[in-house]
């Protein structure tokens, strides 16, 4: 069954018993708890989650780089996989964009592979989307008063409009104050393979986006991105490194983890 959400722009599924997990690659190497707490999160829902070994990259990396045909051979590995007609719940918003944006163009001159690439992009949703609009994310807040800033990819804002999921979510747990830093909408500096060819323009970039959160009185950062929140947080651990603080002054999590420990009675 599906139904509309106007709001968002496209068809919302009604709550599925089964779903297929993308959980990125910086997730798996770097941050493995946002998955895992991502698993603990739709499974408390009812929602039986696949997880498929052998998915590797979405392919964003080659694709913004400008090689399209590097991109279309990681992106034909994925198309392979999920072949259950089942959601593809993806915890980043720039991976979703990827999926859920590029891969029909990706194969537009293969009739074959176009349809598969469009069939899946439709069932491809962001995480904090599908816990809005199919999961209907309701549970109460078991943390304590907490001022937090979010902060939303680029490609999640622009081409998700998971910005305003995230929003949502935060916003529903009592004790949660999101705090609005100044230019909320601008990059971090990470930009996937950008913090890397340009490292100086990247830390300058990262180094205002630190500021403009702690001056907004934010006691950690959220973001539904593993790659802005580790450039978040490492630049600011580095400020608290060269101040010879021993305790991170601006930590951080990603949005599965922070919904995880604020909505379980067990973990409060």
């Amino acid at each position: 069954m599906m139904t509309r959400d106007t709001a968002a722009g496209r068809q919302y599924p009604s709550k599925p018993t089964d779903v297929y997990l993308f959980a990125t690659c910086l997730v798996d190497q770097f941050v493995p708890q946002a998955g895992l707490d991502t698993v603990r999160l739709l499974e408390r829902e009812g929602i039986r989650v696949h997880y498929m070994e052998q998915q590797t990259c979405c392919g964003q990396p080659a694709h913004s780089s400008g090689f399209p045909d590097e991109a279309r051979k990681v992106a034909l590995q994925q198309l392979k996989l999920f072949t259950e007609p089942w959601p593809l719940v993806v915890p980043s918003g720039s991976c979703a964009g990827m999926l859920h944006q590029h891969y029909p163009a990706l194969f537009a001159d293969d009739p074959a592979l176009h349809g598969a690439a469009k069939a899946l992009a439709e069932r491809t949703y962001e995480l904090t989307e599908f816990l809005v609009h199919v999961v209907h994310f309701s549970r109460a807040d078991q943390g304590p008063a907490s001022a937090v800033a979010l902060h939303t990819s680029c490609h999640a804002r622009r081409e998700m409009g998971s910005h305003e999921t995230s929003v949502a979510l935060l916003g529903s747990l009592s004790k949660v104050t999101v705090v609005t830093q100044a230019r909320v909408e601008e990059c971090c500096g990470f930009g996937g393979t950008f913090a890397m060819r340009y490292p100086d323009i990247s830390e300058a970039i990262v180094t205002d986006k630190v500021a403009a959160i702690r001056d907004s009185g934010a006691q950690r950062v959220v973001s539904a991105d593993c790659g802005c929140l580790l450039n978040i947080t490492g630049r600011a651990a580095k400020q608290d490194e060269i101040a010879g603080l021993a305790e991170p002054t601006l930590p951080g999590e990603h949005i599965a983890s922070f919904l995880w420990q604020r909505t379980n009675e067990a973990a409060t």
